[in-house]
């Protein structure tokens, strides 16, 4: 006898939805993300962490926490900063 599973064919997304966790793994995917681009753009411009800090006008350990990609409470004015600190530009949309 086999089970049918009610999977098959359904999204990541719907079945994180039906899960209810949805918003929480999508919230984490973006840190991740981010976390990532800060990271690559440091390297890329040769910035150590406390340089980052300087230029951020910001502790080390707030800048860790914005590098950490589990620790999802970052600021908008955190990520402005960051974006700045490496001769970027923050863009956010609502889709």
């Amino acid at each position: 006898m086999t089970t049918e599973n009610p999977y098959i064919g359904s999204s990541l997304d719907d079945f994180l939805k039906e899960e209810g966790i949805y918003e929480e793994a999508r919230s984490i995917a973006v840190k991740e993300a981010l976390a990532w681009q800060v990271e690559e753009a440091m390297k890329r411009e040769s910035i150590t962490k406390s340089e980052m800090a300087r230029r951020m006008k910001t502790s080390r350990a707030a800048l860790d926490r914005l590098l950490d990609p589990k620790n999802v409470s970052v600021t908008l004015q955190t990520l402005f900063r960051a974006a700045h600190a490496v001769g970027s530009d923050l863009r956010i949309e609502l889709r």
